[in-house]
């Protein structure tokens, strides 16, 4: 399932109509002003995922159903083209998507994503993305034409070296040697890039920090970030759980670690 990433056959599609698109960010914890995210829901199924929360909501599961039951914003961007031409938006930075990833499966089809730079293009508002998905590869054109009025950045969230963990903690999504061609590739296509080592998982990536940034400094990524693994809500017992199964020889001395964080 990694390239192409396909979808997966229980996957189940819903359409929703929001009435807005932008949303600003007041978290202090959190340096956007501004967030899109045409998606809710994410096939990529990394257990961690914060935003599996946000899932219940809509009367779903963080569990499962995040990664199956996958909800489209077809409007998007009609509503961010609404947006910049209202008199009282100021332009800013939008993060595209501060939530689920904007290049997940469903993108190579509905090409929501592409809709959305299109229209920042068109007003140059400046925009960054995060994705850990090849896929956005496939708009070069369009990253290109904004990297050259300086109105874009991209983040690849890279978590580790180790295939194998991989496979486990983010099961349908792009390598991390494809993530670093990726970065390589934008990086030479002169669209600034960096990448979001997160989250830390004490005992668990931790220790490949110095390799995963080693890699995508000399893949010519400009900055790096990261975060500590967050367990907010129905995320905590979900990789509890997750981590007993999948690391039951180190499970507990993980979970301690991540406690006394």
């Amino acid at each position: 399932l990694d390239e192409p990433l396909l979808e997966s056959p229980t996957t189940q599609i819903f359409f929703e109509t929001p009435k807005k698109i932008v949303n600003k960010v007041d978290s202090p914890d959190l340096s956007m002003w501004y967030s899109m995210n045409p998606y809710q829901g994410c096939e990529h199924g990394c257990i961690y995922c914060y935003a599996r929360n946000t899932h219940e909501y809509y009367g779903f599961s963080a569990g499962l159903d995040f990664e199956s039951k996958i909800i489209i914003k077809k409007n998007a961007a009609l509503l961010l083209r609404k947006k910049f031409e209202s008199k009282n938006w100021q332009p800013a930075p939008v993060s595209l998507s501060g939530n689920t990833d904007c290049y997940q499966p469903a993108e190579r089809k509905m090409k929501i994503t592409r809709e959305l730079l299109k229209v920042c293009l068109d007003f140059g508002n400046p925009l960054s993305i995060i994705t850990k998905n090849a896929l956005v590869l496939r708009d070069l054109d369009l990253l290109q034409e904004l990297a050259s009025k300086n109105l874009v950045q991209v983040f690849i969230s890279i978590t580790a070296t180790d295939e194998k963990l991989r496979r486990r903690l983010e099961p349908r999504t792009a390598t991390y040697k494809k993530r670093f061609q990726v970065l390589e590739q934008l990086s030479k296509s002169s669209i600034p890039t960096g990448i979001m080592n997160a989250p830390l998982i004490p005992g668990l990536n931790d220790m490949q920090m110095h390799d995963v940034l080693k890699a995508a400094s000399e893949a010519g990524a400009l900055w790096a970030g990261y975060t500590i693994i967050r367990l907010n809500g129905a995320v905590g017992p979900l990789f509890k759980d997750w981590l007993q199964t999948a690391f039951a020889d180190r499970a507990n001395k993980i979970w301690g670690q991540i406690e006394s964080c």
